[in-house]
């Protein structure tokens, strides 16, 4: 059998993987009774028994080492004489023997298999305190609520158009419906992590970047359920609109720098107005983070709400369908509002991609991409006005629309 480099790299990182894992169970092992079977030179024999048995050119070998340490795990658990003995022991040694084979069939792969197990391991207070203390029985429901739509009904529902649903793809409404109660769940984490004004305004921001109509829908079921924290809900939505106006400046940086370039004082003028009404929405909140035992008793997912904001979405996406149909293209700003009605940053990233190819000149560019947002604000704030009611929509649409006027102000004087 030929020594080869790349087979001695494999049993170098099985070695290091398997003391790694090793120390960790060697400090979890105890003393007297309650002591465990495994320790460091276990578990890095069973990490090299892996690797040479991938290595050796024996047919059969991995799966006889792998039966082999699966065999001494099962004995070291029925012969343990602790009151509570557990399995991780030896579910770890025996997975440390598979990565063990792993380590030489792709090392690198196996060395993170080994971090990843050897974190796991030596997170187990964390893990027990989270799961226990800090998780609440309706935050797990909501987990469990969020896995089943995003992998059993998600999967489930058609991917092209449907002919009874005017030609319209129902997936990505379904999608929204997702997206929102996945924000929902994100700013509540937020709101329990920093409190109620940086996890409102953080979580607010960076969920704009995904989607400012989602994000104010969700801020707006919450607003609706905490009348007395309507100005941090508005706050946290406005600053999603700072977020569009970013993310409208990365989609034109590119498809066409030079067109970004252009968009750049308007985008960055809006945006700064959006991030500064937010701060003033806020400005003058004192309440203080809902109680935990209150707050954890109701559900932080509001399905009712995010099949309303989609279904709105989806009413405006069937009108567009059949005006298409009916009228045709009836000019390129008129057709930039219908499709910026459902989303903005498609028509901008259509109007930077002809821009591109030279059949756009830049400042029709301009005048386009303040025509889409101008759309797009419209539905957002229909959308906060159903979802939020009219304090929530007023202090919303009070931040849009200034920081929309501030863009029209300097597209304008920029010959938009």
């Amino acid at each position: 059998m030929q020594v080869t480099p790349n087979g001695v790299i494999g049993l170098a990182v099985a070695l290091g993987s398997g003391l790694l894992i090793g120390i960790e169970r060697e400090r979890r092992k105890g003393s007297g009774d309650d002591r465990q079977a495994a320790g460091v030179r276990s578990f890095t024999v069973a990490a090299l028994l892996g690797a040479l048995a991938q290595w050796l050119p024996v047919p059969g070998l991995v799966v006889c080492a792998a039966g082999f340490v699966a065999l001494l795990a099962v004995a070291s658990h029925y012969r343990s004489r602790s009151s509570d003995p557990g399995m991780t022991t030896e579910l770890a040694l025996f997975a440390t023997c598979l990565i063990g084979v792993q380590c030489v069939v792709w090392p690198a792969f196996g060395a993170a298999c080994a971090a990843v197990l050897t974190a796991l391991l030596a997170s187990r207070e964390r893990l027990h305190q989270f799961a226990t203390q800090r998780l609440t029985e309706q935050e797990l429901h909501d987990g469990l609520l969020l896995a089943a739509l995003a992998l059993i009904v998600l999967p489930l529902i058609p991917r092209g158009p449907v002919e009874w649903f005017g030609g319209i793809q129902p997936r990505p409404l379904f999608t929204l419906v997702l997206l929102i109660l996945v924000i929902q769940a994100a700013g509540h984490v937020a709101l329990r992590a920093l409190g109620p004004r940086q996890g409102l305004l953080l979580s607010g921001f960076a969920a704009g970047f995904v989607s400012s109509t989602a994000t104010i829908a969700s801020f707006g079921s919450r607003a609706r359920a905490h009348p007395e924290q309507s100005a941090m809900f508005a706050a946290g939505a406005a600053l999603s609109s700072a977020a569009t106006w970013a993310q409208v400046l990365l989609i034109s940086a590119a498809l066409s720098p030079r067109a970004a370039w252009a968009l750049l004082p308007m985008a960055l003028a809006a945006a700064l107005t959006s991030a500064g009404l937010a701060l003033y929405l806020q400005r003058g909140y004192t309440g203080a983070p809902p109680d935990d035992s209150a707050a954890h008793q109701g559900s932080a997912l509001r399905l009712r709400e995010a099949l309303i904001a989609a279904a709105l979405l989806g009413g405006v996406a069937l009108l567009v369908a059949n005006a298409q149909a009916h009228f045709g293209d009836v000019g390129l700003n008129v057709s930039i509002a219908i499709a910026a009605l459902v989303d903005a940053h498609a028509p901008v990233a259509s109007l930077a991609s002809l821009h591109a190819a030279g059949s756009l000149p830049l400042p029709r560019m301009e005048m386009g991409v303040l025509v889409a947002v101008t759309a797009n604000t419209l539905t957002r704030c229909t959308v906060a006005a159903l979802t939020g009611g009219s304090a929530y929509a007023l202090r919303v649409g009070t931040a849009l629309v200034g920081s929309l006027c501030v863009a029209w102000a300097v597209g304008r004087l920029g010959g938009a």
